[in-house]
């Protein structure tokens, strides 16, 4: 089943539950509603948003995430669920003994997959001839920081028709990414937290601040699909971060992927992800899988970018 993805941004509502189903209420007057089991994030931008404790409860016992955004419409805070997986304490002793060669491994094909994923963003050219040299020429653990030197590049050419300089406090095209790359680090999280791993304690990523390190490192190579719709977006004059930019970023959860000879929603292969990951934790593999968007050509494969004048959507998508 593909979870929902609730966004609450236009209106304020008051979320609470009455029968496993969670309620979206305006003035005493249930707006929306949906059966908790089928919630997987409920991302909130609405200052006014209120909720019971029964609300939040029951979103954490169905493993759904709820994403708060401040001030800047960006995401501040994630709820997520404390993990039931019956085989927690022996993955997590797994994950934390994870050995120094695997480690290293593990996050050379993590660069390796995001320099490819970079690479495929571009058009043919010296660009993307540089970006696979690249990735073909990392090493264990990354010591030449391959993973850098890709950025410079890919940023470089990937927008062609502005002058672009990734910034995580810049404009133009920053917040959006700043939005996608959020969105996806929640539902990563949430995939962690699932499988009974800890999502503070990362391959790569480590600092004593950060509870989503682990998070952190599997999204690298996703972040191009991020890349690919907010091109798309302003592709089609959606340059701001408004209702309907963050609609198309929400969408990208939906979108068909691939992982191995699986295909599915990106929302649902995470998971297959992450599970991947835990073989490896475990010795039983040694490669993890990373979801792929389906070829262009792909029957299952569409744009979901609106356009000017597509009509906004509603509060709860």
């Amino acid at each position: 089943m593909i979870k929902r993805t609730i966004e609450i941004s236009r209106e304020p509502a008051h979320l609470t539950v009455q029968l496993e189903q969670l309620l979206l209420k305006r003035d005493g007057q249930t707006v929306a509603s949906i059966p908790c089991e089928d919630v997987g994030v409920v991302l909130v931008d609405h200052p006014g948003t209120t909720y019971s404790h029964a609300a939040l409860a029951q979103l954490a016992s169905v493993d759904a995430a709820v994403v708060v955004c401040g001030r800047d419409h960006l995401p501040a805070a994630i709820l997520l669920p404390l993990a039931d997986h019956s085989q927690v304490v022996w993955r997590v002793r797994d994950q934390v003994a994870l050995a120094g060669p695997l480690r290293k491994q593990l996050w050379k094909q993590i660069v390796q997959a995001k320099i490819r994923a970079q690479a495929a963003n571009l058009s043919a050219g010296p660009a993307r001839t540089r970006l696979l040299e690249l990735a073909r020429t990392v090493r264990s653990g990354d010591p030449k920081n391959h993973e850098a030197q890709a950025s410079r590049v890919y940023w470089s050419a990937f927008f062609e028709s502005i002058a672009f300089r990734r910034d995580r406090f810049g404009d133009g095209p920053n917040p959006l990414l700043n939005y996608g790359y959020a969105v996806l680090r929640a539902a990563i999280a949430r995939a962690i937290v699932a499988a009974g791993l800890l999502p503070s304690l990362g391959i790569k990523h480590s600092n004593r601040a950060n509870a989503f390190c682990l998070a952190d490192d599997l999204i690298e190579p996703l972040r191009p699909l991020v890349d690919a719709r907010v091109k798309e977006l302003l592709a089609n004059e959606r340059n701001e971060l408004d209702q309907q930019t963050k609609a198309a970023l929400l969408e990208l959860l939906t979108i068909e992927t691939q992982v191995g000879d699986e295909t599915g929603p990106l929302m649902v292969n995470l998971h297959r992800m992450v599970a991947s990951l835990v073989k490896c934790f475990q010795g039983k593999a040694k490669a993890i899988e990373f979801p792929e968007p389906l070829k262009a050509d792909s029957p299952n494969a569409e744009s979901r970018i609106p356009t000017p004048d597509s009509p906004a959507p509603v509060p709860c998508n």
